[in-house]
């Protein structure tokens, strides 16, 4: 998605109708509340629309010349407050009543959009930049709230007054009155419209840099010790104040064409009314008005006027706001690159035997990363994967997570397709201990519970215990209930991924994949956490990617990979007694350790 695209006015406007439909669905659900809105908007109007033609009545009962008696019209006065408290009434009623349909809509919006991320694929959360996806979901969660807002608080209730103006200007007075107020309204909405429409891209502007600024700062504190490792805070600041810049200058120029547009918008106005009353006063000294009717018509088309000179305010926040509401309804629109079958059913495992059939697979078409892969995980069994790095590893437990759909051939689970089953039952049946464990920002206990939400206080600490981390826990000034930091940046390697662990175990899914989880820690932690590792994987089919090849000597199957493809097989031993590619990465790396 480009931040810099814009539409011409005509498809600009077509696409903002097309998403005024797309909302109709989440305001349907409340179809109930927005029709008795609807008629209290009606009463609140009708209301108001009443209270000029009280006026000119108290007003002519008041005309001296007109009787030599002056009586005060009380039951006019009466009526006239009672007029001024319906109209009160039925607005509050009118916003108690459509809060819910309003907030409901809101909400009903943001699921869908966080549920829609949450189903997006791997290669789109690898391309997206935090800080703009939050931005815009923030402005797109409060958009249908606004349109809402403006809908049915301020376009709707504006047209119907105007409705009802019209027609008591038709049915009582000369044709001028109507063609005076009408054709001040059509100038002023197409003034309106048409300036509106040329400063729109000075919105669009400030969106993306808005929307860019927030990422690059978020961007930068997620990065905070590489940017201190390097020294780079004031090259930081440079880059999030020059995307500020080129907001402040898109700010500055949206606000002064809206001061030059609501100018042009006080001159009609003023000419309009002008021009009414002139005809109006001239009715009168020729007789064929009272000053009643000049009250009237005076009050009615401030009345008019008043709320649509707030309507030009309403209409560019219309605008801006269904500019921010297309953002969010574009994520919507992203498809799914790894999305169920119709008919997928769930996932049965019995045995838990995983096989990769003739897979190839790449993540550009350029270059291939897997190619005509071909191996069986036996139930029980532990298989271990090694390589050099971009071997192409990690990325099949990426495939067998279904993370990415293969190019060609298949991976199987007791012999059913994975393609074939629901994506949430498949992960439901597997296990993984990460190279990089990253943790949310809440309790040790929160982030242990959360492979197993249903789990017991007792069964957490028990794998915690297994895990070898419940002595550290218990430790701590606040035990299980402290908070862990930003992507668990309190704790240490070693006891992240005694938590991953801990986490297998609570979820305790018949096959478990351990990706590296042994290569970024000390020789003291890696021995520790590989002990763990063998406790939890016995009796389970096991998928070991390893960097370290002390850590899988028990394993017992090994596939050396090169290029994506097997280039030797076997266990620890007859591997090294092959004296190959293994043979290799074994001395290197036990001359390594004595180093």
């Amino acid at each position: 998605m480009n931040p810099h695209r814009y539409t011409s006015a005509p498809q600009g406007n077509r696409l903002d109708l097309q998403n005024l439909r797309r909302l109709l669905p989440y305001v349907w659900t409340f179809r109930g509340r927005v029709l008795v809105a609807l008629i209290c908007l009606i009463l609140a109007k009708v209301a108001t629309v009443g209270v000029p033609l009280l006026l000119k009545e108290i007003v002519d009962s008041l005309d001296i010349s007109k009787t030599e008696v002056l009586a005060i019209p009380l039951v006019l006065f009466l009526i006239y407050g009672a007029l001024r408290l319906a109209s009160s009434l039925f607005n509050e009623l009118r916003d108690a009543v459509f809060a819910r349909a309003r907030y409901g809509a809101m909400r009903q919006l943001s699921m869908q959009v966080l549920k829609h991320l949450h189903d997006l694929s791997l290669r789109f959360h690898l391309e997206r930049r935090t800080g703009n996806i939050s931005r815009d979901l923030e402005r797109g969660a409060m958009s249908i709230s606004s349109i809402l807002n403006y809908m049915v608080f301020n376009i709707l209730p504006t047209t119907a007054e105007f409705t009802l103006v019209a027609v008591i200007l038709l049915g009582r007075y000369d044709i001028e009155f109507t063609i005076i107020t009408f054709g001040t309204v059509f100038v002023y909405v197409g003034f309106t419209l048409a300036v509106t429409e040329w400063r729109m891209h000075f919105r669009h502007t400030m969106n993306a840099m808005d929307s860019k600024a927030s990422g690059q700062a978020i961007d930068g504190l997620l990065n905070y010790e590489t940017v201190k490792y390097f020294n780079n805070e004031a090259y930081e600041l440079e880059r999030y104040n020059r995307t500020l810049n080129d907001w402040e200058d898109a700010a500055v120029k949206s606000q002064t064409s809206m001061s030059l547009l609501n100018f042009g918008q006080g001159v009609i106005i003023a000419v309009g009314l002008t021009l009414v009353m002139i005809y109006a006063g001239q009715g009168v000294v020729e007789g064929k008005m009272s000053l009643g009717d000049l009250v009237l018509v005076n009050t009615m088309m401030l009345q008019l006027f008043m709320p649509l000179s707030f309507l030009g305010i309403i209409y560019r926040m219309l605008k801006h706001t269904l500019a921010d509401m297309q953002l969010v309804l574009e994520l919507l629109d992203k498809e799914n690159e790894v999305p169920d079958k119709p008919d997928a059913r769930e996932l049965q495992v019995t045995n838990g035997e995983v096989s990769f059939e003739h897979v190839s697979f790449a993540y550009q078409q350029e270059r291939p990363i897997i190619q005509d892969l071909s191996f069986t995980i036996k139930p029980g069994q532990k298989l271990a994967v090694v390589g050099s790095s971009g071997a192409g590893k990690s990325t099949l437990a990426r495939l067998l997570f279904r993370f990415y759909d293969v190019n060609e051939g298949r991976i199987t689970i007791d012999g059913q397709a994975i393609n074939e089953v629901t994506q949430a039952s498949l992960r439901k049946m597997i296990g993984i201990v990460p190279q990089d464990t990253v943790l949310f920002n809440e309790s040790i206990y929160y982030n242990l519970a959360y492979a197993n939400p249903e789990a017991t206080r007792e069964d957490v600490i028990e794998a915690a215990r297994m895990a070898h981390i419940h002595e550290m826990i218990e430790s701590l000034p606040d035990g299980y209930d402290s908070i862990v930091g930003e992507r668990g940046l309190k704790l240490s390697g070693g006891e992240k991924q005694r938590v991953a662990i801990a986490r297998v175990l609570i979820k305790n899914p018949p096959i478990l994949v351990f990706d590296e989880a042994t290569s970024s820690l000390d020789s003291k932690s890696e021995k520790a956490i590989t002990q763990s590792l063998k406790e939890v994987s016995q009796q389970h089919t096991t998928l070991v990617i390893a960097h370290r090849l002390s850590t899988i000597i028990d394993a017992d199957e090994i596939l050396v990979m090169e290029n994506g493809q097997i280039v030797e097989r076997g266990n620890h031993q007859s591997l090294l007694q092959a004296n190959s590619l293994y043979t290799h990465m074994w001395n290197l790396q036990q001359q390594e350790e004595q180093q």
